[in-house]
């Protein structure tokens, strides 16, 4: 079976496009530098329209707890992928969360591949992504 996540859906009509479009995961970004930022408030109206079948994701960047709790609440989410997050910051979220977790590694060189190893029983998913160029802002 091959699962799709659709991340970065920020209006109801990007979410009403991505589900029946085969979408098995939809992402929010709690990330306030990234484009695709999404408030408590919007989070909570777009995450009331994800039928069931429909996981909710919450992309974050090294968060602190109070994010964490925040993000899950307003999202209604079953899943959180983290991006810039040490294995051991990854592996206390779970633990507080008791929800999926999946580790975004930063790819520039095959070196960048040995950080998913960093990630063993912590990570449920490892996410390869491009490396950001420096200054750029991350998660797109």
């Amino acid at each position: 079976m091959t699962t799709a996540k659709i991340c970065g859906l920020s209006t109801p009509e990007t979410l009403d496009a991505a589900i029946p479009g085969g979408a098995s995961h939809v992402g929010f970004v709690f990330f306030a530098a990234s484009r695709g930022y999404l408030s408590r408030v919007r989070a909570a109206q777009l995450a009331a329209r994800v039928p069931g079948h429909v996981a909710r994701v919450g992309v974050m960047v090294n968060p602190d707890d109070a994010l964490v709790e925040q993000a899950i609440a307003a999202g209604q989410l079953e899943v959180l992928q983290l991006h810039d997050t040490p294995p051991a910051r990854a592996a206390a979220i779970k633990a507080r969360s008791g929800l999926q977790i999946w580790a975004a590694v930063a790819v520039r060189t095959r070196a960048d591949l040995a950080l998913a190893e960093t990630f063993g029983g912590v990570a449920d998913r490892i996410l390869y992504d491009a490396k950001t160029p420096p200054g750029a802002a991350l998660p797109g």
